[in-house]
């Protein structure tokens, strides 16, 4: 059996982690993106610094989905110790590459494979001087076996290399040494190209290479965030690093003079905390964390949703309980950050898909937290934050303007005859707040202790319970200004499918294939937290509701039923939480699955 397709294969790369395999591999990506073909890359790596497995998946697909897939074409296994491993991912039909410098246990092999030897190691060894580079190039040499196989155009990963090493002359030298050191010998010993191929299409125009934690950090500046302050944490880190980055840039004048302030704290209670204190002074502040730091930050999270301090908070969450994996992925921070903190809480959430609406969920956030005085959590998970999705050129849009919500200036406070930070005037659960400085008229006491709608101190029962119960007045508030759920009706039907966040990729693409066997369902995305009444109504249409989310305990099917009563009975779980990205593969299998369970019955 050998397998035969165009613009339509995935890649896998088992390597050793910290021998350079990333530049190989983000090079291997980038050709290809650049020959206009729509492709995703994928990195599953040890959450140590270096010397354990780690692999990286590309997938080619000329119809532009984005998700993982678990069908592998062609493995190039780089690691002995994972081999075995390797082999067994390639599908019936595909290829496995591997170092032939070394002899190989005949045990180790498929009859339904193809498998070819490239001595990577001799060949090196016999071009580099120095063990480093050998290693290094052993990678680098790997792309050019992989370009003569696929037919990638040479030409463009020649442009990459020159855009890559433009100060480096003689690493563009070395690099492409090793890479026609791999090509040639392709060529020569296997027959080139292979029947699964790439070739030149027009769908990447207008888009870029991105993940979703650059294009968070760059969000962040759009918003107009000025304070960002964070302890170091997998996988949000990076998160930080970008912002930095991108304030240096559009951030400093030619003086060297600083808008912006980023504070490494000593903890994650330290930088949620300087977070709330730049916020109450006016800025617009961040921390980007994971799981685990929202752990630590609970206390400070509750006495801003308590004291009305806006705050934004990036969960790029990973896999847990405890540290976890830390460099997977899930969705299992959705009960913790929804209700952070003891006593009676809800807070704010988004769920980006991909990294384009991990940028444009910054400003989003920023304005909902100001408007709504409150913590915003934007939550985002490992393999949005941290893997090379393909998405359309962020725009940047010179006329927006930060929305700070209710705001008194001096001249507004000067015309009051007094100021009562937490009183309703407006009916929306919102009142108004002052900065510091502005106007005397406007100070305050901010309380994370009892306290009356005037501000003042009290145990008194009827005054507490009148302030909590305003705050949920303005949570039903919050519910119109969130943003709306992406829904699509297929067609007519009993039964609909149900997701957030990075699931959406992989339960489009399922759908697009269920329709093919005939099976057709109707879609809704949540975008946000508190859910929209068009969620309501949507699940109020169906009989059965399929909610696909990445954890074990069902959280999004938990809070659906807590925040907007939805029937239990409607709702059937489809969980994925091994820490891999989510697949249409299993999004189609359990559809499959509860569809024969119907027919049965």
């Amino acid at each position: 059996m050998t397998l035969s397709s165009v613009n339509d294969v995935t890649i896998k790369i088992g390597t050793v982690n910290g021998t350079g395999s990333a530049s190989a591999n983000g090079l291997l990506m980038k050709a290809i993106f650049r020959m206009g073909i729509p492709v995703v890359g994928k990195n599953y790596f040890p959450s140590n610094i270096q010397g354990l497995p780690t692999w990286y998946e590309i997938r080619v697909t000329g119809d532009g989905h984005m998700a993982r897939t678990e069908r592998i074409d062609l493995v190039i296994a780089m690691n002995v110790q994972t081999y075995e491993e390797d082999m067994a991912a390639v599908r019936p039909g595909g290829w496995l590459i591997y170092d032939s410098t070394w002899p190989r246990s005949r045990l180790l092999n498929r009859d339904d494979i193809h498998v070819f030897g490239v001595p990577l190691s001799r060949i090196c060894n016999e071009h580099f001087d120095t063990v480093r580079a050998r290693i290094l190039m052993k990678n680098i040499a790997y792309v050019g076996v992989v370009a003569a196989l696929l037919e990638i155009d040479l030409e463009v990963i020649k442009a990459l290399l020159g855009e890559t090493f433009a100060s480096k002359k003689h690493l563009i030298e070395s690099n492409l040494e090793a890479i026609m050191l791999g090509y040639n010998y392709a060529t020569e010993n296997f027959q080139c190209p292979l029947p699964v191929r790439v070739e030149k299409m027009g769908k990447t125009a207008g888009h870029i290479i991105v993940d979703g934690n650059t294009a968070a950090g760059l969000g962040c500046v759009y918003a107009g965030a000025t304070v960002g302050a964070w302890y170091p944490i997998t996988p949000s880190t990076s998160l930080m690093d970008a912002y930095k980055g991108f304030c240096r840039e559009y951030r400093e004048d030619e003086d060297g003079n600083k808008s912006y302030c980023i504070v490494q704290a000593e903890d994650e209670l330290a930088a949620i905390g300087v977070v709330l204190g730049a916020a109450w002074n006016g800025a617009r502040a961040f921390t980007p964390t994971s799981g685990p730091g929202i752990s630590l930050m609970n206390e400070f999270i509750g006495f801003a949703y308590y004291a009305e301090v806006p705050a934004v908070i990036f969960d790029v969450q990973r896999t847990g309980p405890s540290t976890g994996m830390p460099t997977r992925t899930q969705q299992c921070d959705l009960i913790s950050c929804a209700y952070a903190s003891h006593g009676d809480t809800k807070h704010v959430l988004l769920f980006p898909a991909n990294p384009e609406e991990c940028f444009y969920s910054a400003p989003q956030a920023f304005d909902l937290a100001d408007r709504l005085q409150t913590p915003v959590m934007v939550l985002s998970d490992l393999d949005v934050g941290m893997n090379d999705w393909m998405c359309p050129d962020l725009k940047w849009d010179e006329n927006y303007e930060p929305d700070r919500g209710k705001v008194l200036s001096a001249e507004e406070l000067e015309g009051m005859e007094k100021f009562y930070r937490y009183l309703d005037v407006d009916g929306d659960g919102i009142p108004y707040r002052t900065l510091p400085g502005v106007h005397p008229k406007g100070a305050y006491f901010t309380r994370g202790s009892g306290h009356t709608k005037y501000g003042a101190y009290t145990e008194d029962a009827e005054a507490y319970q009148e302030v909590i119960d305003r705050l949920l007045v303005k949570w039903e508030t919050a519910r119109t200004l969130v943003p709306e759920a992406e829904i699509e009706y297929s067609k007519f039907n009993k039964v609909g499918i149900l997701t957030i966040g990075s699931c959406d990729g992989a339960v489009k693409e399922a759908m697009s294939k269920l329709s093919d066997k005939n099976i057709n369902l109707n879609y809704c995305r949540a975008r946000a937290f508190p859910f929209t009444d068009a969620i309501r109504d949507f699940i109020d249409k169906h009989e059965r509701i399929y909610v696909v989310e990445q954890n074990r305990d069902a959280q999004l099917r938990t809070l659906l039923m807590l925040d907007i009563d939805a029937d239990p009975d409607k709702l059937v779980s489809m969980l994925h939480y091994n820490g891999l990205p989510i697949s249409a593969d299993f999004v189609i299998e359990r559809v499959l699955e509860e569809a024969a369970k119907g027919q049965a019955a």
